[in-house]
């Protein structure tokens, strides 16, 4: 194994193209791992826990940008370290057309007298002054960046709030304005559905349902995910509902949040009886009496609060299919007696709070690097235990890499270690598309795939891989061939997140009743 590391001072890259980057060097012959970021304290010690620590990264700056390269000893190193800067250049894109450089807000601004809208995605020790400028030049701001103190949180969105402007984020991954899909957002048709969401993959999950009902989005206002929290106060939320309420296009509204705190859930819930448009809540494990006593569509998953959108403002006769039951017969049939557990491998925060739930539906013993229960919390680093949900993209996962739903490599190896453990019944994936997101999200776990199988089936027991891929037909790659792909993997595909969590969890409770 060889180490290299270069350090280019005051050379700055976004953390968008540095996930990119780090996920396409991370694919070059003799590669064993690359990191390509920015020299903050937190890349440094992410560098530090891999023992990759040197004298010269310790003496990098927030400024500088870091490129470290593990690689085969047998490799021409100074060729890879060539190729991982090829990636860096920037080139002209195809057909004549060509882009501008501003080295600052205001400048970008002044070029543009008519753009209204900023995504900001820098280091987020600096995200919050950057944000700044872009709502002073009477910029929307959808900020990507993270680690913003939440002081300045609060102090961004209430200059936005007072000055008509949104304020989306920081972590906000995911919105849909005037039917540009920004970041993480999907291909979706434009329609009267309005959404604000604390979550991004919830939002898209809604998005993307909405969608395979005919129906299409109007807006989708992202908010941050610490929005609903007890210091923010959900001001983003409430002033997304405003917009919604005031927007001609938005017939009825969708509210999505992982459970917010309870004296903001009864603000955010006031303002239902204001919009004067119908609101479908969906707070997973939020209560369904303080919904429907504030006037609003209480929603139970993801499924319902579009289906309940659709038939409110669109199709009143709109429907799903059911759970098929035979199905779970047919995979509980395969089973061994002592294997009891599920284990979900998710990218996607709500698409595996939304799975987690379900289990807790049957059985106590479900744990979570997000579990809301301390006691049942895990960390990045711990093992498995009875039935165990992961969320790669927490920052625990992500501290210093790219999200999974650009770069899985961490999931890919947890999946083969959790197919060795002979009471695991189920391993449940979600496989992401849209924009901003890997190119082929199954293609590239399909190998993984095949190696958790091989290793059950060497034990003499069956392993059942359930996967569900959010996505839409207009989506890049298309959704049709993403599910293709895994069902001729031998992979049992969902059409849903919902219908994900109640497949595994009518698997367990069978299991456990057998």
């Amino acid at each position: 194994m060889s180490i290299t590391a270069v350090i280019k001072k005051n050379t700055y890259f976004d953390s968008v193209s540095l996930m990119s980057i780090s996920t396409k060097a991370n694919t070059l012959d003799g590669v064993d791992q690359a990191f390509v970021a920015m020299g903050t304290e937190m890349n440094k010690g992410v560098l530090n826990n891999l023992g990759l620590l040197t004298a010269e990264i310790e003496a990098a700056t927030n400024g500088d940008l870091m490129i470290v390269l593990v690689t085969h000893e047998d490799n021409d190193t100074e060729q890879v370290l060539t190729e991982v800067e090829a990636l860096l250049v920037h080139k002209k894109p195809a057909g004549g057309a060509h882009t501008v450089t501003h080295r600052t807000v205001a400048a970008a601004a002044a070029d543009n007298p008519d753009a209204n809208l900023a995504v900001i995605a820098v280091n987020g020790a600096y995200a919050g002054r950057e944000a700044r400028k872009a709502l002073e030049n009477n910029l929307h701001v959808m900020l990507f960046s993270d680690n913003v103190p939440v002081e300045e949180e609060i102090a961004l969105k209430r200059y936005a709030h007072d000055h008509g402007l949104l304020m989306m984020g920081p972590d906000c991954g995911t919105a849909i304005i005037n039917n540009v899909a920004l970041c993480f957002g999907n291909a979706v048709r434009p329609g009267s559905v309005g959404v604000v969401a604390a979550s991004g993959t919830g939002a898209q999950e809604v998005s993307v349902r909405v969608h395979a009902l005919g129906a299409g989005i109007s807006q989708l206002i992202g908010t941050g995910g610490r929005d609903l929290s007890e210091q923010v106060g959900g001001i983003m939320m409430i002033d997304g509902i405003r917009a919604l309420a005031a927007d001609p296009a938005t017939d009825v509204i969708v509210l999505v949040s992982k459970p917010p705190a309870p004296a903001v859930e009864k603000k955010v819930l006031a303002e239902i009886a204001t919009a004067g448009k119908p609101v479908v809540v969906y707070f997973v494990g939020g209560s369904r009496d303080a919904v429907v006593e504030a006037g609003g569509h209480f929603a139970a998953g993801s499924q319902d609060a579009a289906l309940q959108a659709v038939r409110l403002g669109v199709d009143p006769h709109a429907d799903v299919e059911p759970l098929d039951s035979e199905r779970v017969d047919e995979v509980v049939s395969r089973l061994a007696p002592h294997q009891q557990f599920v284990r979900g491998l998710f990218c996607g925060g709500t698409l595996c709070d939304e799975s987690m739930y379900s289990l807790l539906e049957i059985s106590d013993n479900v744990w979570s690097n997000i579990q809301k229960s301390p006691e049942r919390r895990l960390t990045a680093d711990s093992p498995s235990t009875g039935h165990t949900f992961l969320d790669f993209g927490d920052d625990d996962f992500t501290n210093g890499r790219p999200h999974p739903m650009i770069d899985p490599s961490l999931r890919l190896a947890r999946l083969v270690e959790e197919a060795k453990d002979p009471q695991v019944a189920v391993i449940v994936m979600d496989f992401v598309l849209g924009f901003g997101a890997h190119e082929d999200p199954v293609g590239v776990t399909l190998p993984a795939i095949a190696q958790a199988q091989r290793i059950a089936a060497q034990d003499g027991r069956h392993l059942e891989i359930v996967g569900y891929v959010l996505g839409t037909d207009l989506d890049t790659p298309a959704l049709d061939g993403q599910v293709a792909a895994l069902a001729a993997a031998g992979v049992t595909v969902t059409r849903s997140s919902t219908e994900t969590g109640a497949f595994a969890r009518e698997i367990a409770r069978k299991v456990q009743t057998a």
